[in-house]
Order: structure tokens, then C-alpha cells, then sequence
């Protein structure tokens, strides 16, 4: 038997519904907030690529290590790199600025000892995936729920949890976002893209806020400027990258009239919690989290408001 999976998989995705609900034959497990990540074992090579296929062997290493431990020959697992904070909750943020020790939050298996089990039920996916993980401290299934949807969703808002992923548990793997797979947010997160930036203010060095951008159809819309969130090391290492991408003219259809604004290339995207998107579709209380290298700005689509 060869030691190489003949495929490499596009991550099944999850819809984002607007309620929790409870529903026979399903469950609840936590939503992670973090770098969604398929870790391929090939015999002695293990392989870390990110939901666009980015190689992030190097940067999770003691990860690799972990997986390459595991007793399979081969081995393909999906699941999230998470740091958890001291309340033993998962934050982005933490990852982003390389504090904490990576934790690989595994929650499905698709490819096990030479048999592609993909088209087998998440229930016979989940039970793989967990003889297989070993003890590892590094390697930990994703957390289930309560088995009642509803109060799952009430355990995930008092543990102060980015939200929860409901699944059918018949359902196979598909390279799709999926109705076999439903999140339900408790906090409101998402990706946007960074479409330019106003000037600095009062003490602040090198960029006051920046401007927010997420596509309509292909329509670069405005959403908002975000202005909190940032440390002095984060604001210059932004400002550097935002230079070779100045531009004269926005690429928003409907730019704000910020004196002495700085427009950019919509090339980077970032990590947004903010607590609500308007009517207007303007953000209410964004803070930045940090940048996603994961996601193309083009796939930045516009939230649907939630009020």
C-alpha cells in the first residue's frame, strides 16, 4: 500500500443560519476561532495546508510533529489551530500575535490507512478521527456540546464562545459550503477587506483608522473604519505594508468623505468582531483582531445585517 493520498480537498464549509435549533440525528460542537487547517500524513511526511492550499508546515511545527506520531501510515484530518485563552476559550487574536501554545482542534478524518472516507457518514468519520488522535496533548477533538441544540447554543453564549457548528450526522464530506453543516454565531466575527486608511491623530503614530470594505455582487462596498484593536508594533508593521499598495482613487463604489484619506489596493483582509452590521450596513463597535493570509480578498463577502 503507497503512502501518498491521491487527492488533495477543498474544506467543507458551513452556512451560517440566524437561530440555534434542535433537530434528531444532529450535533453541536463548539465553533473554534482560529486557522482552519488539513493535516495530511503520508507515511514519515505530514503536510499543514490552510483552507487556500497555503503550506503551514513550518509555522505549526510542534503540530506536524504531533501528527507524525500518530500511529496511521496515512492520514488526512481537518480541523482548527487554535490558542486558547485562560478561560479555556479560543481567540484569534492569540494566534495572530504568536501568544500561546497552538492546539490542533480536530473534527473530522477523510482519508485513513488507504481508504477515502469521504463518502462515509460523519458519525463513521468522527469515530476514526478519534481512535486515531492518541493521546497528545497538541491533537484534541473538537469539543461536542450539549446533544439538544438549544442548549448547546446557551452553553456556547454563557462560555463566551465565538459560537457553535451544527451537523448532520449522516451527512459525507463535500468540498462545498454545505447545508449538512450550520453555524450559528454568539458573537459577531468576520473577515473584510482593507481599502485604505485615515490619517493619525493626537499621540497615535502612522495611520488613525482603517477603512472596511466587503463585496455586494462585485461591488466593493464601504461598512465602516475600525480604530481600535491595534498596538504600536501593529500599527507600524500595517503602515509598511499598506504603502506599496496606495492608490489614487478608491476601489469602494461608495467611498466615505474622510479628509486626507489614504486609499489602497483591496488585496489584504481583517479579522473584524464588531457588535452588530446596521441596517445600513455600517459596523457597530469594530475592534481589529488581525490579518487573514487564508482567504482571497475577493471571497470578502457582505454580512447580512443583524438588526
Amino acid at each position: 500500500m503507497t503512502n501518498r493520498i491521491p487527492f488533495r480537498v477543498q474544506p467543507m464549509l458551513a452556512t451560517l443560519v440566524a437561530e440555534a435549533f434542535d433537530k434528531p440525528g444532529w450535533v453541536f460542537e463548539e465553533k473554534y476561532d482560529g486557522d482552519r487547517i488539513l493535516a495530511y500524513k503520508e507515511g514519515e511526511r505530514v503536510t499543514l495546508l490552510s483552507r487556500n492550499g497555503k503550506d503551514r508546515t513550518e509555522r505549526f511545527f510542534r503540530i506536524a510533529a504531533a501528527v507524525a506520531a500518530l500511529h496511521p501510515q496515512t492520514l488526512l484530518l481537518d480541523g482548527e489551530v487554535v490558542v486558547f485563552d485562560s478561560k479555556g476559550v479560543s481567540r484569534f487574536q492569540l494566534l495572530q500575535q504568536g501568544e500561546g501554545e497552538p492546539v490542533y482542534a480536530v473534527f473530522d478524518c477523510l482519508y485513513h490507512e488507504g481508504k477515502d472516507l469521504r463518502p462515509e457518514p460523519l458519525s463513521v468519520r468522527r469515530a476514526v478521527m478519534e481512535s486515531s488522535l492518541g493521546t497528545s496533548q497538541t491533537l484534541v477533538p473538537s469539543s461536542r456540546l450539549a446533544t439538544n441544540g438549544l442548549e448547546a447554543f446557551h452553553t456556547a453564549k454563557r462560555r463566551g464562545y465565538e459560537g457553535l457548528v451544527a451537523k448532520d450526522l449522516s451527512s459525507p464530506y463535500v468540498e462545498a459550503r454545505s447545508a449538512k453543516w450550520l453555524k450559528v454565531k454568539v458573537h459577531q466575527e468576520d473577515e473584510f477587506v482593507i481599502c485604505g486608511y485615515t490619517k493619525p491623530a493626537g499621540s497615535r503614530q502612522h495611520f488613525g483608522a482603517l477603512l472596511l470594505g466587503a463585496y455586494c455582487k462585485d461591488e466593493l462596498r464601504y461598512v465602516g473604519k475600525v480604530g481600535t484593536g491595534f498596538d504600536e508594533p501593529t500599527l507600524a508593521a500595517l503602515y509598511q505594508r499598506f504603502q506599496p499598495l496606495v492608490r489614487s482613487r478608491p476601489a469602494l463604489v461608495d467611498p466615505p468623505r474622510e479628509k486626507g484619506a489614504v486609499f489602497i489596493e483591496p488585496k489584504l483582509v481583517a479579522q473584524i468582531s464588531y457588535q452588530e452590521l446596521t441596517e445600513e450596513r455600517r459596523l457597530r463597535q469594530p475592534v481589529y483582531l488581525g490579518l487573514r493570509d487564508d482567504k482571497s480578498a475577493r471571497d470578502v463577502l457582505l454580512p447580512e445585517a443583524t438588526v
